[in-house]
């Protein structure tokens, strides 16, 4: 599977696996969530995209139980986490309200707990998962700055980010950010027209798209004829609709990584279909078209 480069000594598989679900499969054992990484790696899909939130904050411990039982993985793989988001939940139960912590302290430990959480000596890629109206944007660059320099991360991008929140945390950083983490799907295509996509081009950085099949909401009784219409192009392609919605994504030029998110090892078996589907120019602007249900300007 192609790879994306996003700095001299890290790069990302081109699609990710999302593991926000990891805590909330009925099987939450080791040898199940083995299974799952192995069958990303058969397919070159080597990106585990985790969150301390993910499974109220749940998920990295049970992909650190996994990779204690078979350490071989961890050297196969490059894992991706977040923190800034403090919900009533776990760890933080005694919160009165859901925030966001972008101070030097939180992260610090944010950081120290994925890393032990994961049983992991090193994070490959740290995003602040989404923007903080309270943000100290020099004390937030310096401590990102800083966990790099440490080792513990190797580098750091952000998520749910707008150009104007990027620009601001980058203005205080030595590090370049390397990733916005940005909802992008069929449905959710503003992206590709409000400016968060032109503005990570101009600037050369890939984005990563969350929820790239829009939460199963393409599978919805509210959206019966746009689903009729990716079928049957999907049926033309000899493809699913799937593959075909993550294919249009990654047929972008701004090297899109998607990333797929579930439980169920047949569908992570089929994510590589999605890389073998070509979408030329008119294909793309026919299944643009269904998703805003009308003919562009």
């Amino acid at each position: 599977m192609e790879r994306i480069n996003l700095t001299n000594d890290l790069s990302l598989s081109r699609i990710v696996y999302g593991m926000w679900r990891l805590g909330d499969d009925t099987d939450t054992s080791s040898a199940h969530v083995q299974a799952k990484i192995e069958a990303c790696l058969a397919q070159g899909i080597t990106t585990m995209d985790q969150a301390d939130i993910y499974g109220g904050y749940m998920a990295e411990e049970i992909l650190g139980v996994a990779l204690r039982e078979a350490p071989a993985l961890k050297d196969r793989i490059e894992i991706v986490t977040k923190c800034d988001i403090v919900a009533p939940v776990g760890r933080h139960s005694a919160a009165r309200v859901k925030y966001y912590d972008t101070g030097r302290a939180h992260i610090t430990a944010s950081v120290e707990d994925s890393l032990r959480l994961m049983g992991v000596e090193r994070i490959d890629l740290l995003l602040i998962h989404r923007p903080d109206p309270l943000m100290d944007h020099v004390e937030t660059g310096a401590v990102l700055d800083e966990l790099v320099a440490s080792g513990k991360v190797r580098s750091v991008g952000v998520s749910n980010f707008r150009p104007w929140d990027w620009d601001l945390l980058q203005s205080a950083m030595a590090t370049q950010l390397v990733t916005n983490q940005i909802e992008i799907s069929v449905m959710a295509h503003h992206p590709f027209t409000n400016g968060d996509i032109a503005f990570l081009q101009r600037i050369g950085i890939p984005p990563m798209a969350w929820s790239p099949l829009a939460g199963g909401a393409l599978f919805s009784a509210d959206n019966t004829g746009l689903h009729e219409t990716l079928s049957s192009i999907a049926a033309w392609h000899d493809s699913e609709v799937t593959s075909l919605v993550v294919a249009w994504l990654m047929a972008h030029p701004a090297r899109i990584m998607p990333v797929m998110g579930t439980n169920s090892l047949e569908r992570i078996a089929n994510f590589g279909a999605a890389a073998a589907l070509t979408i030329d120019r008119e294909t793309w602007y026919e299944i643009y078209t269904a998703a805003l249900g009308h003919e562009v300007p």
